[in-house]
């Protein structure tokens, strides 16, 4: 019986030999972690559900977490940037809120869904 060697490269690949069986030395490149929100967390289900072959190749390539990460940070600003504008221009504003707190938190609620609904049919489910 032929004893293996413990480690081999072949075509630029260094492998390690586990029982009979060698398997490649696989590492990630180190990313920064931050906690991913519900923007990513969304992006990142919808990735595995609908376009697993983008997400398979955003994972291999080390680059899923800082995808997740623009997409979160990118979602949670425009969001911010929307919902004042749309409240401007549909006349929310604080004398409504003084004059009638119901119909301003309605307003504001509406406000709100129609601009997250827009903003994920943009980021999230492209």
């Amino acid at each position: 019986m032929r004893k293996l060697p413990k480690e081999m490269s072949e075509n630029g690949i260094h492998c390690t030999l586990h029982g009979d069986y060698y398997f490649p030395d696989l590492t990630l490149p180190e990313v920064p972690r931050c906690p991913i929100s519900r923007y990513g967390r969304m992006r990142k289900a919808y990735l595995e559900a609908h376009r697993p072959g983008l997400y398979e190749r955003l994972l291999l390539s080390g680059r899923l977490y800082s995808h997740l990460a623009e997409i979160d940070c990118s979602c949670a600003a425009r969001l911010e940037t929307v919902i004042p504008t749309m409240a401007a221009t549909e006349g929310v504003n604080e004398t409504l809120k003084a004059r009638d707190q119901m119909a301003w938190a309605a307003s504001m609620n509406s406000i709100r869904h129609r601009a997250e609904e827009s903003i994920l049919a943009e980021s999230i489910f492209d």
